[in-house]
């Protein structure tokens, strides 16, 4: 600590390098070095601590981390007492005792205002200061410094103009003309203590960090109760003061030779009876070493003190040497015993203190490497099993992916074939359908139209609902088992800590609505009905069936154009009264029998053609079996074509419309069944395929944030390593410092010499 260091020398004073008060000035400066190296380890610290309190978990306990802020406000204020630390001295005394002549006669100056009666009017303390010229401040104004010679004004009770008792005035004399100043001593003057009641508040305002008192008693009188009282007041704030009394104006026991002794003895005893069994400040030997008989006067006048001559004032009292040696040995008892007593009561405190803080600090680094290994150990674990499980999810993702979608393939494919059967179950009760269809049917051309246009709608919109009805349940239980199947393979693969759950949406929460679009006016654009009236045992009928019977083409002058667009599916019992097919089918190879059928067709075209020909076969016939029987057969075959006529009602038609309409609807739609389940399969699909992603992106994303993690556990853990060795440096720091101070305690505090 720079601001602590002082010159070797002092020009003109008599510094020794062993003096007792020399050893003040080291032992502050130590003691500051010390400080100041535990501030700055303090303040590291906290920075240190304070960054990492938050590392993961709290590393130290909250009061411990709130102790080191206070310990770095507390160092920082004891080193801020450590530059003020001076030696302080306070001289107490009843009016006109000398105390002031005592001080004088210590600095071997007359620096304080003295004389007969009562001088001193307040506090006066004299300090050294690195200026050259002395001046005086007044209750620590630094801002108004007066001339040294104002002080007769200020603080002599002689002057008109008078401060407070309790006020203070701070004579700063240069601490080259004097070799106590020099040793940062400073010696406080009192009013006497028998001008003012306010004792109690001189003392807590000026005497609780004092070092000495000095009592200054008048030889010529006994130890006064009014003296007594004061140390009794003193000794109740301070455990043990350090008292010296001296004895002044002892030259006035030369004008009464043959008592000297005995007066002598008699002051003795009172005085350490005094310290002993009233204050009990000290043992009685030692109370004899602190007890003194001395003239001020004659000490400061024999260096040349008093401003009143130039030449130090020549012995004419008998004992003059005795009490000049006698004031020497005060002097030397009272910087031995002040460095003593200021080193005990201003840095044994600190050096105590010191122990304490490096002692806490310590601990504070021991818990916080103790926590930092704990938590390393734990952040090593947790590393460790969530690398385990990224690299498993990694291995596992694209496996498991792979696998889900087989499933999903399993189950469309379930669903197709559900499908399937569903819609060719509904196609077999198209007729039923039907019948729920209340439109009236009219064979008008524009009206069929309208009616078949209303008819394919009619029967789209019951197909439609019918499949839902009988396969949403079976589709909803399919995907969401499907669904729950996935997110547990994929769930299982993520930390059990990052698994959603069912209330973030990741299970399907409302029915999947599948389209099903049969377009039934499509499949019917080319649907042509043929509810013309035909004679069932016309020609062209009696040939239409035996072609069947037979199974040839349907081609020729028999082949109707309703014909034609029947299918060879149709059986006789489906052609009606008068009906015909009314689907396209593909054509089927030409039968054996093309010939006849050829035939007959070319035959029955002749007949179909013109009346000549009809009459020459009705020629022929009757020739062979004769007319009667011709004219029977023919009213027969009339009352039979009047029958089937007028049977041919409206009903008639409607139903052989239905008919021709459920044939060639049955047709188309068993051509889509293949095709619209497997639309729908490919709905389902799709929908899984779509939630698997999401799922696989939920993984990923898990995926993710593991890395991230591990990225941050990683940086912990280095931080917590970093944190770890700085632990282990700056525990060993404290134990330095430690040493440092009981280093310092041995050397300044515990010296015999001093004791």
């Amino acid at each position: 600590m720079s601001g602590y260091v002082k010159p070797s020398s002092v020009p003109g004073s008599a510094t020794s390098v062993g003096s007792p008060l020399k050893l003040f000035g080291q032992a502050r400066n130590c003691i500051g070095d010390i400080f100041e190296t535990i501030h700055s380890y303090i303040g590291e610290s906290n920075s240190i601590i304070t960054d990492a309190f938050d590392l993961e978990k709290k590393l130290v306990a909250p009061e411990r981390l709130e102790l080191l802020g206070k310990y770095v406000e507390k160092t920082s204020g004891v080193m801020e007492i450590l530059r003020r630390d001076r030696m302080k001295v306070v001289f107490f005394g009843r009016t006109s005792n000398g105390k002031s002549t005592v001080i004088n006669a210590m600095l071997k100056n007359k620096i304080l205002p003295s004389g007969l009666g009562h001088t001193t009017s307040c506090f006066v303390q004299v300090e050294g200061t690195e200026s050259n010229e002395a001046y005086i401040v007044i209750d620590d104004d630094q801002s108004q410094r007066l001339s040294v010679q104002s002080v007769s004004h200020m603080a002599s009770a002689l002057s008109k103009v008078k401060l407070e008792p309790d006020s203070l005035v701070r004579i700063c004399w240069p601490s080259a003309k004097c070799r106590l100043l020099f040793e940062d001593v400073v010696f406080v003057d009192s009013p006497g203590i028998d001008m003012s009641p306010n004792m109690d508040k001189w003392i807590d305002k000026f005497c609780l960090d004092a070092d000495v008192f000095v009592l200054v008693v008048n030889a010529e009188s006994t130890l006064m109760q009014t003296e007594k009282n004061f140390f009794h007041k003193v000794s109740t704030r301070l455990s043990k003061p350090n008292i010296f009394i001296l004895n002044n104006r002892w030259d006035s026991s030369a004008s009464e030779p043959e008592t000297v002794e005995e007066v002598r003895q008699q002051h003795l005893e009172r005085d350490v009876e005094f310290l002993t069994t009233e204050l009990r400040v000290m043992d009685s030997r030692e109370a004899e070493d602190r007890i003194f008989f001395i003239s001020a006067l004659e000490t400061l006048r024999s260096c040349g003190g008093d401003s009143r001559t130039n030449t130090p004032v020549m012995p004419t009292l008998e004992g003059f040497q005795a009490r000049l040696f006698e004031f020497a040995n005060f002097e030397k008892k009272f910087e031995e015993c002040i460095s003593h007593t200021a080193l005990e009561t201003k840095f044994a405190h600190h050096a105590a203190n010191g122990l304490a803080i490096a002692s806490d600090v310590k601990a504070v680094w021991d818990e916080a490497l103790q926590s930092s290994t704990d938590k390393r150990l734990e952040l090593q674990k947790l590393y460790d099993e969530m690398k385990a499980q990224l690299e498993y999810t990694e291995q596992q993702l694209a496996t498991t992916a792979q696998e889900l979608r087989v499933s999903v393939q399993e189950a469309t494919h379930q669903l197709r074939d559900k499908m399937a059967a569903v819609l060719t179950d509904e196609i077999r009760r198209i007729r039923s359908i039907l019948q729920e269809f209340d439109r009236p049917f009219d064979p008008d051309p524009e009206a069929l139209t309208i009616y078949k246009k209303e008819l394919n709608y009619h029967l789209e919109e019951c197909l439609s609902r019918n499949l839902h009805v009988r396969c949403s349940a079976f589709t909803q239980q399919l995907m969401t088992t499907t669904v729950q199947h996935m997110q547990a393979r994929l769930f299982a693969l993520m930390p059990e800590s990052k698994r959603p759950t069912t209330s973030q949406g990741l299970v399907r929460s409302r029915d999947f609505d599948m389209s099903y679009h049969l377009d039934c006016p499509g499949l019917c654009a080319d649907f042509c009905e043929d509810i013309e009236f035909r004679f069932s045992l016309g020609i062209t009928m009696l040939v239409r069936r035996f072609s069947r019977r037979t199974g040839g083409a349907r081609f020729g002058p028999f082949a109707s154009q309703a014909t034609r667009q029947r299918g060879d599916g149709d059986s006789d019992d489906q052609v009606g009264l008068g009906g015909g097919g009314g689907k396209l089918s593909s054509q089927r190879s030409v039968p054996q029998s093309d010939l006849l059928l050829s035939c007959l067709g070319a035959f029955t075209s002749a007949y179909s053609s013109t009346t000549i020909s009809t009459l020459a076969i009705v020629a022929l016939v009757g020739k062979v079996i004769g007319w009667r029987v011709i004219a029977v057969c023919a009213g027969a075959y009339g009352l039979v074509y009047v029958y089937e006529r007028l049977t041919w009602t409206s009903k008639v038609q409607e139903e052989t419309f239905h008919r021709q309409y459920v044939e060639h609807i049955t047709e188309r739609l068993g051509m889509i069944v293949e095709l619209t389940s497997g639309n729908c399969s490919a709905q389902v699909q799709q929908e899984l395929n779509s939630t698997l992603s999401q799922l696989c992106h939920v993984v990923t994303e898990s995926k993710t944030d593991m890395e991230v993690t591990l990225n941050k556990h990683r940086d912990t853990s280095l931080k917590l390593e970093s944190l770890m060795a700085k632990a282990k440096a700056f525990k060993e720091k404290a134990d330095v410092i430690s040493v440092q101070i009981t280093n310092f305690m041995v050397q300044y505090l515990k010296n015999p010499s001093y004791h």
